[in-house]
């Protein structure tokens, strides 16, 4: 990407960082497709994601979605996926899978190598779709981790020259039960069972009372996020609740 194109891109994030700095995830997603109208979300149909796909479709009801469908997914996970699409009217959902076949014939690879696994069947795939967009919109928030602390509502990836979007960057955790409720939006039948946050089956373990609630994911091992990506020129792993 040119330099003079990436210094424009970055001024552009910063004013709008600046400008919707108080303002509601609406006003942020309202903006955001002005700016960059060719966006896709990128969801994983977890936990918390119906509030963010809830919020888009209503700001433009054709907005596509993309699920990456790993194929270790809980199929409850993909029950909901088809459960949400159809109740939200989300007409422009792509459903992208990895080609597995030469590198994980027997979908082992997450036992011996969890962050290939990742990479294989979620960060090239998510690469390769968004290669089609000038830009994404996530559901990452920042109580999520500590490492997100400090997200802003939109980012600039300098490697790629897409912008990322995150609508729910200030939001609480209340904040997204609240919107939930009052807007009667479907549940994934998982947080039911103790799952606060939802990856593949394999590698996701319920969460006991007083737990974090992502320390059910990755269990016992040195990894809490899904994917690599670059943000603002600098290599950083992103969550798997995308």
């Amino acid at each position: 990407m040119p330099l003079d194109h990436a210094g424009a891109l970055a001024e552009q994030v910063d004013a709008l960082n600046t400008q919707l700095k108080h303002h509601a995830a609406v006003d942020v997603l309202r903006t955001a497709f002005d700016a960059a109208p060719n966006l896709a979300l990128v969801s994983s149909f977890g936990a918390e994601s119906v509030v963010l796909l809830h919020l888009a479709s209503r700001v433009k009801a054709d907005v596509p979605v993309i699920f990456i469908d790993t194929m270790l997914l809980f199929p409850e996970t993909l029950n909901y996926q088809r459960e949400v699409a159809r109740t939200l009217g989300l007409r422009r959902v792509q459903v992208l899978r990895a080609d597995t076949a030469t590198t994980d014939p027997d979908d082992t690879l997450h036992q011996r190598d969890p962050d290939a696994c990742c990479d294989l069947r979620k960060t090239q795939v998510l690469n390769t779709a968004l290669a089609d967009f000038d830009g994404w919109i996530t559901g990452r928030k920042r109580y999520q981790s500590g490492r997100r602390a400090d997200l802003p509502a939109f980012e600039v990836e300098a490697e790629t020259g897409r912008i990322k979007v995150n609508p729910l960057a200030h939001w609480t955790p209340e904040d997204v039960q609240t919107y939930m409720v009052e807007n009667n939006l479907p549940r994934h039948p998982l947080v039911a069972r103790g799952y606060p946050s939802i990856g593949c089956a394999p590698c996701t373990t319920p969460v006991a009372a007083g737990e974090d609630p992502r320390s059910g994911r990755w269990r016992g091992q040195q990894k809490d996020e899904c994917g690599i990506h670059f943000v603002n020129g600098k290599m950083v792993r992103t969550g798997a609740t995308i």
